[in-house]
């Protein structure tokens, strides 16, 4: 078992595979940043909330933590396959993406997104866009999303660099001209940095992939912490 990241979605299915009752048990590998999010304060307010909310979905969930970890690379050599786990940061501080050079395949787990990925953090967004960078210079022929059409391919870790490319830019002349690093939160900021969501993403083949949070939530998020982190 592998855990991209800690996120309650990719890991909280963790007890399956390890523990006293386990039927057929199984090492979990993730980053050593993932496994100490299991332990943070954050983890566990989520898990309560979550079980507050949706008892009969997360009840039963108790936090498992991966088993081999590493920081920055990890190979598994199954014969014909290799895989090559390799640390993402951006979307969180533990992610981490898969490739397989044999078959030119990627996984790139919550690394890379349709309409683009998401940096919760100020200080996520820089490390995000190495991670996209890295990823798309890797030889692939396929590339998977957690949250993207299967058929979207390679072509998405490109489009979503040039998101963020263009949104520093977008965001770097509006500073220019004298937008506050931090607007009102009445502000529509894609107004002000002259960037609308039907710009930034143009709907195309797979529009109707994209939900109304990514264009009242996501996008204007991703345009706050690029003014602060120029700022």
């Amino acid at each position: 078992m592998i855990n991209t990241h800690a996120d309650y979605d990719h890991a909280w299915g963790n007890q399956i595979f390890i523990g006293p009752y386990v039927e057929q048990p199984a090492p979990i590998l993730a980053t050593r940043l993932c496994a100490q999010r299991f332990q943070s304060s954050d983890t566990l307010a989520a898990l309560r909330e979550r079980q507050a909310q949706e008892p009969t979905i997360f009840g039963e969930v108790v936090l498992t933590p991966p088993t081999l970890l590493f920081d920055d690379h990890f190979l598994i050599e199954g014969g014909d396959l290799t895989l090559l786990l390799f640390a993402t940061p951006g979307h969180t501080p533990d992610h981490m993406a898969i490739y397989i050079p044999e078959i030119a395949m990627l996984l790139a787990a919550d690394g890379a997104e349709l309409p683009f990925p998401m940096a919760r953090k100020v200080h996520g967004l820089p490390a995000m866009r190495q991670s996209l960078t890295q990823m798309a210079a890797l030889h692939l022929r396929t590339a998977l999303y957690c949250h993207a059409p299967v058929t979207i391919g390679p072509p998405l870790l490109r489009q979503n660099i040039a998101y963020f490319d263009t949104l520093e830019a977008r965001c770097r002349a509006a500073l220019a001209k004298g937008l506050p690093a931090d607007p009102p939160p009445a502000t529509d900021v894609a107004v002000s940095i002259d960037f609308p969501f039907d710009q930034a993403v143009p709907a195309g083949e797979y529009g109707w992939f994209l939900e109304e949070h990514h264009r009242t939530a996501w996008h204007p998020q991703q345009i706050r912490m690029m003014l602060a982190y120029l700022t």
